[in-house]
């Protein structure tokens, strides 16, 4: 039975200050017979997806929300939690969040500006005080009960029965002066409380682990006695009994976690895509123009190779062209061929280096005819149902490369053509290997770096495979004599890097994932900004989840190679060399490409391929 709900809650998303991960919220959630629970991630959404599926699938009711950053008009810095109602809070959550990063960093830290919350588009969302962290506590901690009580005051008027004094215990000084106060202001102005708990690991016994994980975050040395903690370890996920008794003496804070619960109904819906719109000319359908141009490219394409009507390849080309066109448009795809070719053909007359194709998508005759790859799939006898087939549903997805220099362009035409709110880069995350693991906890014990590298060694590399910290101990019999043998300092090493192996580390983006909306991509996602580019909060997976359509804009130099060859080639010996058209049977290339001189040759140059 449900008689409690945590509305406060940080994942390994957070990044810096909690080691929870998802699976296990929802598991022990599930556990305690919860019901429901928020994610709350400091100034992100990142876990979103993998949150709502794994609540869904184990019955949880999801709750989503942000601890965010929020700056007044006097410039006044405090947090508070913002919990979605319904599909459109969250939308706005989405919003507030983006612009907080987009239009708003201090510091390198983003702040929602108090008045946006105030804006009449600002709706269905339930505000949470913030508790300890809040704008009402500070207020009360500075001695300053009159502005407090007009500050809740304040945001009474504008969110009602959605706006709550938010309460916590959880042993930080001034605790008890706050929570008083807090009390007196709601009884005053009939504003409902809510016990929450800044929840950041799962037991007590994970209080160290925790704060080793916070010190790799901010380079300090867990036993420095300079360092302050800004954690206690009553920061564990406590069940609902024990919330509970913590709050015996104000049963409506817990009464209220479910009443807010209740109220925060937001419905995902995956396995729909939702494609950019393509403007055609004449009102043209993107299924007619898509036809109209695959059939006029193909004829270019033929003159080029050569193939006359009165030829035998012809029909064959003709007929693979007509079953490939049957094929997209019956799987709804037609726009998503038309958009590629777009800027794939801008890029081109731009003079800016684009690949011949490759992957699945080289072997489609519509994707050749429209100039979206220089292959021919008859030529090599590829074959487009690896590329696209109605009997495995998924999105087509061309490998495009790009010259390394100029592929910024190309997004930049895309986001022009588009709109910029509908154009982003994709967020990765990067975690903290077996190897990498060992180095970072080992420097946060203050243990010798040679000790560290050391045992880090002993886990070896194996082309194709990554071992975890378990999987190393059982297959490398050094690491295992040395775990077995191991002193004090290297068993706590060990044993802390086992606990934190695979968190959150670090925020990034994707290499080549590049995401055009239909509208406004915060409609699906907030956004975040990465090496000071444009990226949304969930990563290539997730994205994909939610229907929004990746391309893979990569960057590759080996183009502008070998464009200026073909351009020496031209200037040198007055001869045009068509790649596409042109035999690949030089046997001085091949012995060449035998000698493992493969430098610069894309694919070709690692050392296994050599």
């Amino acid at each position: 039975m449900t008689n409690f709900v945590h509305l406060r809650m940080h994942s390994e998303f957070s990044i810096t200050d909690s080691i929870l991960r998802i699976p296990q919220i929802v598991k022990e959630s599930t556990k305690d017979k919860m019901g429901g629970v928020a994610l709350t991630d400091l100034n992100n959404m990142f876990g979103f997806v993998k949150f709502y599926k794994s609540s869904v699938e184990s019955g949880i009711k999801p709750i989503f929300g942000v601890d965010t950053n929020v700056i007044d008009d006097s410039g006044m810095k405090y947090r508070i939690i913002l919990l979605a109602k319904n599909n459109n809070g969250l939308k706005c959550l989405n919003k507030l969040i983006t612009q907080a990063y987009t239009l708003n960093k201090i510091l390198d830290e983003p702040y929602i500006k108090e008045e946006w919350l105030f804006l009449e588009e600002c709706t269905d969302i339930i505000i949470l005080s913030g508790g300890l962290f809040g704008d009402i506590a500070e207020l009360i901690n500075t001695k300053r009960l009159d502005t407090a009580y007009k500050k809740a005051q304040m945001w009474q008027v504008k969110y009602g029965d959605d706006y709550y004094l938010e309460l916590h215990r959880v042993m930080h000084e001034n605790t008890n002066l706050v929570l008083k106060s807090s009390i007196d202001i709601a009884v005053k102005l009939g504003i409902p409380v809510v016990a929450t708990h800044p929840v950041q690991f799962m037991t007590i016994e994970d209080f160290e682990a925790h704060e080793v994980k916070v010190c790799i975050a901010t380079g300090n040395i867990l036993d420095d006695e300079k360092r302050v903690s800004a954690f206690t370890n009553c920061q564990y996920f406590m069940t609902q009994q024990e919330m509970i008794k913590l709050f015996d003496d104000i049963p409506s804070a817990i009464i209220n976690t479910i009443q807010i619960a209740k109220k925060c109904n937001v419905t995902v819906t995956f396995g729909k895509y939702f494609l950019p719109f393509f403007e055609t000319p004449n009102n043209t359908s993107v299924d007619e123009y898509l036809k109209e141009l695959a059939t006029n490219g193909l004829m270019k394409r033929l003159v080029e190779m050569k193939v006359a009507e009165d030829n035998d390849g012809y029909k064959v080309y003709r007929d693979r062209l007509a079953l490939e066109l049957s094929t997209i448009v019956e799987m709804g795809f037609a726009g998503y061929f038309l958009i590629v070719a777009d800027f794939i053909n801008w890029a081109k007359e731009k003079n800016i280096p684009v690949g011949p194709g490759r992957g699945s998508g080289a072997g489609s005759l519509v994707a050749f005819a429209l100039k979206i790859t220089d292959v021919d799939p008859l030529r090599y006898g590829l074959l487009f149902e690896r590329f696209l087939n109605p009997e495995r549903v998924s999105m087509p997805d061309f490998d495009i490369d790009f010259c390394q220099e100029k592929r910024d362009l190309v997004i930049e035409y895309v986001k022009n053509k588009y709109g910029v709110d509908a154009v982003s880069q994709i967020v990765t995350f990067g975690t903290m290997s077996s190897k990498a693991v060992i180095k970072d906890v080992g420097r946060v014990l203050n243990l010798p770096y040679g000790l560290c590298d050391s045992i880090s060694k002993m886990i070896l590399s194996t082309p194709g495979k990554s071992y975890s910290l378990l999987e190393a101990y059982e297959q490398f019999s050094d690491l295992k004599v040395r775990i077995d043998n191991a002193d004090d300092e290297v068993v706590r090493l060990w044993d802390m890097s086992k606990r934190l192996e695979d968190l959150t580390r670090n925020v990034g983006k994707h290499a080549a994932g590049v995401l055009i909306a239909p509208n406004e991509l915060t409609d699906f996602c907030p956004l975040y900004v990465a090496d000071g580019m444009q990226t949304s909060q969930l990563d290539k997976d997730d994205v994909e989840q939610m229907g929004l359509v990746k391309f893979d804009f990569l960057g590759l130099r080996n183009l502008t190679i070998i464009q200026e060859t073909l351009e020496n080639v031209k200037k040198l010996h007055n001869i045009d060399v068509v790649l596409s058209t042109y035999d690949f049977d030089d046997v001085d290339t091949y012995k060449l490409l035998q000698t493992g001189n493969t430098a610069a040759i894309f694919q070709l140059e690692s050392h296994g391929m050599k």
